[in-house]
């Protein structure tokens, strides 16, 4: 699955997309909230601008991806890797992200560096 197909499947009214493989996806801008995105794989992914509001990202891997700015609101982290992100300006409480498998590295969204 790609980034488009995606979004065109989400417009049509589906939600779940557990276990796609979306590696480096571009989907800066996505408008995907409530999506079931459980264990899927967003390493390296473009998420800039995301609106991913109570989405699932339940054991996702989001190694190395850019959710600069995004609206994470209420969404499931739990035990999602965010090794190495960038969540800079991400709308996220420390709560969502402490139920995360991994935070090395990741640029939090007050701009700090977690190690």
């Amino acid at each position: 699955m790609n980034a488009h197909e995606l979004i065109a499947r989400y417009e049509a009214g589906e939600r779940d997309f557990s276990w796609a493989n979306l590696y480096q996806a571009d989907l800066s801008g996505a408008v995907l909230p409530r999506a079931v995105l459980y264990h899927v794989n967003l390493s390296g992914a473009n998420l800039k601008g995301a609106t991913l509001d109570r989405a699932d990202l339940s054991g996702a891997n989001l190694r190395e991806a850019n959710l600069r700015e995004a609206i994470l609101t209420g969404a499931n982290l739990r035990g999602a890797n965010l090794a190495l992100a960038n969540l800079s300006g991400a709308d996220v409480t420390s709560e969502q992200l402490g139920e995360a498998a991994s935070l090395k590295g990741v640029a939090m969204p007050d701009g700090t560096k977690h190690e």
